[in-house]
Order: structure tokens, then C-alpha cells, then sequence
């Protein structure tokens, strides 16, 4: 589960006024559902994803992933967390299988349980077929499912895929989507960040809108219908952002998880 309550993040940039990239955000995604993150570039997304998977502290709030806290705990929390993206780098020298292998052993998880949890991922994947591919050989589809298998080889019960699919043609898209789906129904607490609304549309059980660096609409699908007397979640997005973040009055929608 993650629980996110009033986090903040500032920057201080000489004598200037502190620079807020993320504000009083809090939300709540359970396990085998999956949160909807949307939000314009510069929203504070990728700020407060980094947040949870431990690489920035906040300035202000708490967040806890699977019970445990992002600042007290962080060693539990990347023992319990996968993360995705676009961005991620594979090692070009190691082969498919090698470059999984690694991330299980720094994860120090016993050699037959290992060697049991690549078969499954890899067969799951469909990637046997790159077992013995260098990493620097593999088109981006091929290197976005090694890192998706990466980031899944010490079975976290908690997953961030931060744009996984961005640059990714529509097969190797479809592709990631279905594995993200079968992970909701294994139970997973999944928070699923995209620009793709359709993704969003199709895979998300509830949604949280960011713009300005606060959460300014969250809720099901439903909810934000309601809400905004309209069907069409890009419709619903881009009306909001269209409004300047700092004059926005955040709809009464449901808060997530409750």
C-alpha cells in the first residue's frame, strides 16, 4: 500500500523565495489497484515519484510504502518497491538474462529462487528470445521488458511506472499494458504515470490529476465525471489545466482509497 500525507518538496535557490515543485499532495492507493498519475511536464511528477521510490527527501509530510516510511526507512522501502520508466538504463554489455540476474543478486535473493523467478518472469514476458541478446542490440521495446522484468525480480508488492510506455510502438505499448494489468490482479498497489490518456482510461481505477505541483482532482473515473459533468477524461484534464494552477479551487472528489 502507499500512503502519501501533505508531502512537500522546495527548492532554495540563492536568496530567492523557495521554489515549491510539490505541495500538501496526499493520497492513498491500496493494494490491487492502480492510481492514474497525469499531470503537464513541470506538474511535479516525476519529483514526487522520486519521492516515494527514495531518492529525494521531502521538506514537509510523510509517505509510507507497504508500512514503511520513505525517510525513517528507506532500505525497506526499496526492498518493497519496483520502478519503471522510460528512462531507465540497461547495460549494454550484459545480455538479457545477465542484466535481470545482477538486479536479483544485489537483492541478495538465494540462487534456485532466483534462477526459478527468471524462468517465470521470462517466460511470462515472452522473452526467451533475449536470454542470450546483448542489451545494446535490443530495439526499445526489447530493453523496456528487461527493465519491467528488472524491476519485478524480487516480487515488490508496491510498482511505479513513471511514462513506461512513452517511445514504445503500439505492440511493445500493448505489451507493457497487459503485464501491468495481470500485476493489478496479482494484488499489486501500482501507481501508473502517463501522458497517454487512453492508457489511463483503459488501465486506472482511480486518477489523480497534479498541476502547479499539488493534486488539484482525484477520484474513479466515475467520480471525476461527476464531478466535472463530463465523460472524457482528456476533457476533464485539459480543463483544468487550462486554468493557472494558483487560482484553481480543488474539486470535492472522493479521496483515493477511501
Amino acid at each position: 500500500m502507499i500512503e502519501v500525507n501533505q508531502i512537500g518538496k522546495h527548492y532554495q535557490d540563492g536568496d530567492s523565495n523557495p521554489f515549491w515543485a510539490i505541495r500538501d499532495v496526499s493520497f492513498r492507493v491500496n493494494p490491487g489497484e492502480i492510481l492514474g498519475l497525469l499531470g503537464p511536464n513541470g506538474a511535479g511528477k516525476t519529483t514526487l515519484l522520486r519521492i516515494l521510490s527514495t531518492v529525494l527527501a521531502p521538506t514537509t509530510g510523510n509517505a509510507w510504502v507497504n508500512g514503511h516510511e520513505v525517510v525513517q526507512a528507506p532500505e525497506m522501502v526499496r526492498r518493497n518497491i519496483g520502478f519503471a520508466s522510460a528512462n531507465t538504463a540497461v547495460y549494454d554489455r550484459m545480455t538479457g538474462w545477465e542484466f535481470v540476474e545482477y538486479f536479483g543478486k544485489l537483492y541478495e535473493i538465494p540462487a534456485e529462487d532466483l534462477e526459478q523467478r527468471m524462468v517465470t518472469l521470462f517466460t511470462d514476458f515472452q522473452m526467451d528470445n533475449l536470454k542470450e541478446v546483448f542489451c545494446g542490440k535490443m530495439s526499445t521495446g526489447m530493453k523496456q521488458k528487461i527493465s519491467i522484468a528488472r524491476a519485478l525480480i524480487h516480487n515488490p508488492d508496491v510498482l511505479i511506472f513513471d511514462e513506461a510506455t512513452l517511445g514504445l510502438d503500439i505492440l511493445a505499448a500493448r505489451s507493457v499494458i497487459q503485464t501491468v494489468s495481470r500485476l493489478r490482479d496479482q494484488g499489486k498497489c501500482i501507481v501508473f504515470s502517463s501522458h497517454i490518456m487512453r492508457e489511463v482510461e483503459k488501465l486506472c481505477d482511480r486518477v489523480a490529476i497534479l498541476h502547479g505541483g499539488t493534486i488539484v482532482a482525484q477520484g474513479s473515473k466515475k467520480e471525476l465525471a461527476t464531478q466535472f459533468a463530463e465523460p472524457d477524461l482528456e476533457e476533464i484534464f485539459f480543463r483544468i489545466i487550462s486554468t493557472p494552477a494558483d487560482v484553481q479551487t480543488k474539486p470535492n472528489v472522493a479521496r483515493l482509497g477511501v
